[in-house]
């Protein structure tokens, strides 16, 4: 049955900013099939269900282009201790997570996502297999990248940087058997991407090996970029130039490449990217939690594609886009630019380009996939809504998010999570959490960390 939601305020992030007052949408199946003033609506659309809409804002839903969902495990203290981590550890939190543990971090993480209006995500990770099926199970519209690199990762503690033939087929093989299984599942929601790692842990060859299978595979590209003055460095002694120059050398650089964090880059690697006309995903919250702001006016004059994305630890997109606009105008010193509305976009149809997916979500727009999220825009933080793009970038929380549509499909509804046992994930994060943190500890008890952890969840309970 057709669905309407009528008298309400509809965003559509097109291409002329269109807001809609007083309106209705109408979604049949999977698919936005008008838009428009409420009594025109009802009158062709008699036999919809209908939503009464007052109060309430309906956005397009946002785009997260850079995710690591189980990285959710490090929440909390990762955050502190920078990149790559101040901590000492030989080894890592999630290192020592079972498949079956990982899979409920990022169960997590689809939760704070789904929560917070991320309808589409772009989700790397060097585990995938461990949790591709549950996440897709959340209806969640999902990009998935298996990691590949060919970097030997003992020799990096001691700033030895040796390539492995072997190691770059593996993860190559592992690349491209996510992409056989999973990639155009669930009738296209899920898709894949080659995930290159970054400069510092792929060599020339792993390059073309990764360009290679996208082309084959036709599918686009990511890779971690400038991320970390380290990754610099690392780049600029091991292959005399910096980073996007190593890339454009080994033609890695093109439309179809989304380059993650770009936080450090030269001029001449600005121009590189440019011309190339790839997309950045801007991390914002993350670059500002690493003192970092990446050059986000002179890569859009340069021809980049500014999309936005949460990286690690948090998933809050929202908190991306305002944390875009605040660093962004310190970063030109202009108290009026960049507007909300442009961050809007570039969390909404620039990431559904950046992603290839433009044709299908990113706005509100007829014969466009019903990806919509909608707001309480009646909740005392965002009222009067005179400029409800403004109120809500401005001053909104992921927790205006009442409903969310993927596909024609809720997947929350009046904030009740409807394809995740919501109270089942929480629980045995916090039960995994606390005790693989303190395994990590007693494992290694002369590496200094300045934290005291609280009990076993079980203990605290009690």
């Amino acid at each position: 049955m057709a669905l309407v939601i009528h008298n309400t305020t509809i965003v559509t992030s097109d291409a002329a900013r269109t807001v809609h007052h007083d309106a209705s949408i109408a979604v049949d199946a999977d698919r936005i099939v008008a838009i428009g003033p409420t009594e025109e609506i009802n009158r062709q659309w008699p036999g919809a269900e209908h939503m009464d809409g007052r109060g309430k804002a309906v956005f397009p839903g946002l785009i997260n282009c850079h995710t690591h969902l189980w990285l959710t495990v490090a929440r909390g203290i990762q955050e502190d201790f920078g990149f790559p981590s101040t901590l000492r550890f030989p080894t890592t939190a999630q290192a020592m997570l079972s498949a079956e543990e990982n899979a409920v971090f990022a169960m997590l993480g689809a939760l704070e996502c789904l929560r917070g209006g991320n309808t589409t995500l772009l989700e790397i990770g060097t585990r995938v297999p461990d949790y591709v099926k549950p996440v897709a199970a959340t209806g969640l519209r999902v990009v998935f990248g298996q990691t590949s690199s060919d970097l030997e990762p003992a020799g990096i503690p001691e700033n030895r940087f040796v390539y492995s033939p072997a190691l770059a087929e593996k993860t190559l093989r592992g690349t491209d058997d996510v992409i056989s299984a999973w990639h155009g599942a669930e009738k296209g929601r899920i898709t894949c991407v080659v995930a290159a790692h970054a400069p510092e842990a792929c060599s020339p060859e792993l390059l073309r090996g990764a360009r290679e299978l996208a082309e084959r595979r036709d599918v686009r590209t990511t890779i971690h970029l400038d991320q970390s003055h380290w990754e610099v460095e690392s780049v600029m002694r091991v292959r005399g130039v910096r980073p996007a120059e190593y890339l454009f050398q080994h033609d890695f650089l093109s439309s179809r490449l989304v380059a993650a964090h770009c936080r450090f880059m030269s001029p001449g690697e600005i121009s590189h990217l440019g011309r190339s006309r790839a997309s950045v995903s801007h991390n914002a919250a993350m670059a500002a939690r690493r003192a970092a702001a990446p050059p986000i006016q002179a890569l859009a004059a340069a021809g980049c594609n500014i999309a936005m994305g949460t990286d690690n630890m948090a998933h809050d997109m929202l908190e991306a886009m305002r944390t875009g606009l605040f660093v962004e105008r310190i970063s030109r010193q202009d108290g009026e630019r960049p507007w909300p509305e442009d961050v809007l976009e570039w969390g909404t149809r620039n990431g559904a380009a950046a992603l290839g997916l433009g044709a299908d979500v990113g706005s509100l727009e007829v014969g466009k996939k019903a990806d919509l999220i909608i707001l309480d825009a009646r909740r005392p933080h965002l009222v009067p809504t005179l400029r409800i793009v403004s109120a809500w970038i401005h001053n909104g929380q992921a927790g205006d998010v009442e409903s969310v549509m993927v596909d024609g499909r809720w997947l929350m509804r009046d904030r009740r999570v409807l394809t995740i046992d919501e109270g089942d994930v929480v629980s045995r994060a916090e039960e995994i959490g606390r005790r693989v943190w303190r395994e990590l500890v007693a494992r290694y008890p002369n590496v200094p960390f300045p934290i005291t952890l609280p009990p076993p969840a079980s203990q605290a309970m009690a």
